[in-house]
C-alpha cells in the first residue's frame, strides 16, 4: 500500500488529484485549512470510493504555519507509518486583484507564505523522511514529490503580481529538489495548469469562458480537476520515471507562442 499526502485535497484542483490517487491504489493523508464539519460532504466520498483496505484521512492543516505542518506530518507518520508522494498542491489567489503600484506587503506576504514558503518547507521536511525510509527500505521503497504551479509561472498579470511570483518561485523549488534529491532517486515534478474550472476561478468564470471560444486556449474547452489528477497519476506510476525536475503543461495549448 502506497501513501500519498495532497495538500487542499477536497476541492478543485486538489478533489482531482485525490481521485485520481484513489484509482492508482493509494491511501490518501489530506489536509486543508477548513475545519472538518466544513469538508464532510467530500470527504464522506472520496472514502466511499476507497471502499475497504485503505485509509483516507483528513487533517486541519494551514501550510503557512510551521506548527502545523510540524503536527500534520508527525501525525501521518504515527497513522501512516510511511510517505510515498507529496503533492504540494494548496495555494491561494490574490486577496484583492490589484495593480502592483499599489499591492500591499500585508496581501504579499499572506499570499507568499502559503503558496510558496509553506510548501518549501513542507517539502523539507518530507524529504528527509522520504529519505529515511530510502535508506531502511532500500530501492524497493518508492518516493516522489510534485508541484502543482500555473502558468501564471511564465505568463504575468499586473493585477496579481505576487500569484505569479510565487508560482515563478515554485517552479524553481521544483528544480531545487529535483537536483538535491536525485542522488536518493526521489524524483520531482511541476505540473502546471491553465484555466482549470474550480472554485479559484468561479469569479472569473465568464470573462474566460468567452476568451477559451476566442480561441485564447486552442483546445477551446476549460480544464478540469481530473485533467491534471491523470497528470499526477502518470507522474506517480514511474511513466516518466527519467525526467525528474520536468514541467507537464495542463493548458490545452494556451502557453504555445503564436502569430
Amino acid at each position: 500500500m502506497k501513501v500519498a499526502v495532497v495538500t487542499g485535497g477536497l476541492r478543485g484542483i486538489g478533489l482531482g488529484i485525490s481521485n485520481a490517487l484513489l484509482a492508482e491504489g493509494y491511501s490518501l493523508a489530506l489536509c486543508g485549512s477548513r475545519d472538518i464539519d466544513a469538508v464532510t460532504d467530500p470527504l464522506t466520498e472520496i472514502r466511499r470510493k476507497a471502499g475497504q483496505g485503505r485509509q483516507i484521512v483528513y487533517y486541519r492543516c494551514d501550510v503557512s504555519n510551521p506548527e502545523d505542518r510540524a503536527e500534520f506530518l508527525h501525525s501521518v507518520k504515527r497513522d501512516f507509518k510511511q510517505l510515498n508522494l507529496l503533492v504540494n498542491n494548496a495555494g491561494v489567489a490574490a486577496r484583492v486583484r490589484d495593480d502592483i503600484m499599489t499591492m500591499t506587503e500585508e496581501n504579499y506576504d499572506w499570499l507568499m507564505k502559503i503558496n510558496l514558503q509553506g510548501p518549501f518547507f513542507l517539502t523539507q521536511a518530507a524529504a528527509k523522511w522520504m529519505i529515511e525510509q530510502k535508506e531502511s527500505g532500500g530501492a524497493d521503497f518508492e518516493a516522489a514529490i510534485v508541484n502543482i504551479s500555473s502558468v501564471s509561472a511564465t505568463v504575468a498579470s499586473l493585477n496579481r503580481g505576487e500569484y505569479c511570483m510565487s508560482k515563478a518561485a515554485m517552479s524553481m523549488s521544483t528544480q531545487l529538489w529535483a537536483l538535491r534529491l536525485a542522488e536518493y532517486g526521489i524524483p520531482v515534478y511541476e505540473i502546471r495548469p491553465g484555466l482549470i474550472q474550480s472554485d479559484m476561478t468561479i469569479p472569473a468564470t465568464e470573462k474566460y469562458t468567452k476568451l477559451i471560444g476566442e480561441g485564447f486556449v486552442p483546445q477551446r474547452r476549460w480544464g478540469f480537476p481530473e485533467d491534471v489528477g491523470r497528470a499526477v497519476a502518470m507522474l506517480t506510476r514511474g511513466d516518466l520515471a527519467y525526467s525528474t525536475g520536468q514541467v507537464i503543461m495542463i493548458d490545452g495549448g494556451m502557453a504555445i507562442p503564436s502569430l
